[in-house]
């Protein structure tokens, strides 16, 4: 017997052996202090009883209550005393043919230990200690804040002209009717605190307030009730947002801050130096969701079967048929067509491949960690994506660890020498990750699948079916995947008043094409959602597009907040009589026309898009 009795259960390994240290330290990481781990070099003497050969065979568990196991049982037996590690056991014990297969494993392991410490070492890193993620999360999280202040301020310059009372589709309005269609259903379908208020000052209050906590939040203060509070306020503007707020990253933002909320630390000032480790749940989680997005956008373009995408040439004209080009993009435009089509290729293989390697071990998950970063600055440099590339590169941040992120940063954050944190409070607990994540996994997948027509149906019975409805309605769970089909031609809508009815003059918007001889700009990580949405409506007519005509209807008007969207207002005075909109087909010019004209554009006359209308 030992010589005192034993408080906790106790696991013995061989100390001399490298591949046994490295892999009980990450068993460590699981268990915390509800397990003691001890080389049996130091604690054989004090268990005579058990033979020294016994020690030397395999691991070795020995129980307060003086249960004594080894080799795969005594593992698993000791991971299970971690709540969320105890599956295991349970598949070990309940399972036919689990317990055999797991006992010849371990025996081939211990076997190679030699080879597979060599393997470990490769793939793991030479370190024994798992390095942790608490930096990581720490700084996740601030990019995150940084994203979302971005996306509320964004949207809060614009929000009176787009849903305010006087704008373009008023949300009042738009709420009113979700009701007299849905009656007391809408409350559900449409989750928003606007419910309570969609005035024009509880609007620009969920605006600006957002971005105030935002910047909050970069500051590293409650984290938890502030990522909520953010959530909250984002959906309850995109839920009023119509067509304006409708887009993948709003989505993605939605989904990545969910998961946030149960990655941070559940503390009003926490510091990564005294944190407990973040949720290796919601870590996974928020890498399933970087994995969705990448493999969806490649799995997209090829499901299309657009032509673009399969030879090689899709690039040659993304660059000016893109939403809101830059300037940067009049050069790539003109890039050879070897270099065209090889980025191309570059591209479906970071979204079709590099997206396996994220659950990949340490040092292969890492190495992805650059292409997939590398691919989201190469967008950045060439077109406004608005936010979505930075909030891309911050789920990229959590493929590393504390040890991968630059040493003057651990320094800065963590002090010279940090202890390792040993306390459990301030994590949320496993008895609500894992239900939690149970659900979004399953609602997730079912999802990916359904986006490619391989996915069995959830459920048939309907009331689970009206479930799974009402939970998609708060925007935890989306699909992705961008420019499936790639736009070849450019036609621009430019709008045109007039007070007669002979002389025309066009309203200018501040990003997207008009003027021929004005540079395209760099506008990200801000949206101007208007000039977005002026794009997508190129792709149809203005019967597909019914804010449209409000737009138009809001010019006839001279409504303040509309034209405050509006680069220019050729109507100061008054606003005009009637209003038209044509088609332009808008192409980059050649370098020899910009040399001779010094415009970025050309651009021929095609059909009109809407008739002239007047208020009558």
């Amino acid at each position: 017997m030992p010589t005192s009795p034993l408080e906790r259960p106790l696991l013995t390994f061989d100390g001399d052996c490298n591949f046994c240290r490295t892999w009980i330290a990450r068993w460590r990481r699981i268990t915390g202090d509800r397990v003691d781990y001890v080389p049996y070099q130091v604690a054989a003497s004090s268990f005579p009883e058990i033979p020294h050969a016994e020690f030397a065979r395999a691991a070795t568990l020995i129980e307060p209550d003086g249960r004594v196991t080894h080799a795969a049982e005594a593992v698993l037996r000791a991971l299970a005393y971690a709540p969320s590690a105890h599956w295991m056991l349970d598949v070990y014990g309940l399972v036919p043919g689990a317990a055999p297969t797991a006992e010849f494993a371990y025996r081939l392991v211990a076997r190679h230990r030699g080879l597979l410490s060599r393997i470990t070492r490769l793939l793991w890193g030479a370190h024994e200690e798992p390095p942790g993620r608490a930096l990581t999360a720490w700084v996740f999280l601030r990019f995150l804040g940084v994203v979302y202040f971005f996306a509320f301020a964004s949207f809060g310059s614009q929000i009176l002209g787009l849903v305010g009372r006087g704008g373009i589709w008023p949300a009042e309005r738009y709420l009113e009717a979700w009701r007299d269609n849905r009656g007391s259903e809408a409350y559900a379908a449409l989750p928003t605190l606007c419910w309570l208020n969609a005035s024009d000052g509880f609007l620009q209050s969920l605006s600006w307030g957002g971005a105030l906590l935002a910047l909050l939040l970069v500051a590293g203060l409650a984290p938890v009730p502030l990522l909520a509070l953010l959530w909250l306020f984002y959906l309850s503007l995109a839920k009023i947002g119509y067509v304006f707020m409708g887009y993948q990253w709003d989505a993605l933002l939605l989904e990545t801050g969910f998961l946030a909320i149960f990655l941070a630390p559940l503390r009003l000032f926490p510091r990564p130096s005294r944190e407990p480790e973040p949720s290796a749940t919601i870590v996974l989680l928020l890498r399933w969701l970087l994995f969705r997005l990448m493999f969806a956008s490649g799995m997209v373009k090829l499901a299309s079967h657009d032509a673009t995408w399969r030879d090689g040439t899709a690039l040659t004209y993304h660059y000016q048929t893109q939403p809101l080009p830059t300037w940067t993009s009049w050069y790539a435009h003109h890039l050879p067509l070897w270099c065209q089509q090889a980025s191309v290729a570059s591209t479906l293989a970071i979204e079709l491949a590099v997206p396996f390697l994220l659950f990949a071990p340490r040092r292969v998950r890492i190495a992805a960690f650059f292409p997939l970063v590398g691919l989201q600055v190469l967008i950045a440099a060439t077109g406004n994506y608005t936010f979505f590339n930075l909030l891309t590169v911050s789920l990229c941040l959590l493929l590393l660890d504390d040890l991968a992120l630059p040493q003057w940063l651990r320094r800065r954050v963590l002090g010279p020498a940090p202890a390792p944190a040993r306390e459990v409070r301030g994590r949320w607990s496993p008895w609500v990750i894992a239900p939690l994540a149970s659900a979004l996994l399953l609602l997730s997948g079912h999802r990916l699948l359904a986006q490619f027509d391989a996915a069995p149906e959830l459920s048939t019975w309907t009331r689970t079916r009206e479930a799974i409805q009402r939970i998609e309605a708060f925007e935890i769970v989306s699909q992705y995947g961008l420019f499936a089909r790639m736009t070849t031609t450019r036609d621009e809508i430019v709008v045109e008043g007039s007070r007669d009815g002979k002389e025309w003059k066009a309203y200018e918007f501040p990003y997207k094409p008009g003027d021929l001889r004005r540079a395209p700009v760099f506008i990200a990580p801000l949206q101007p959602r208007l000039d977005w949405q002026m794009w997508f409506a190129s792709l149809g007519r203005y019967q597909q597009n019914p804010w449209f005509l409000r737009f138009c209807r809001r010019l006839l008007e001279g409504s303040p907040e509309v034209l405050a969207l509006l680069e220019t207002n050729p109507f100061p005075d008054s606003p005009p009589r009637f209003l038209r909109a044509s088609f332009y087909r808008y192409r980059f010019t050649t370098p020899e026309e910009r040399a001779r004209t010094g415009a970025w554009w050309a651009r021929e006359a095609l059909e009109p898009y809407l008739p002239e209308i007047s208020l009558r």
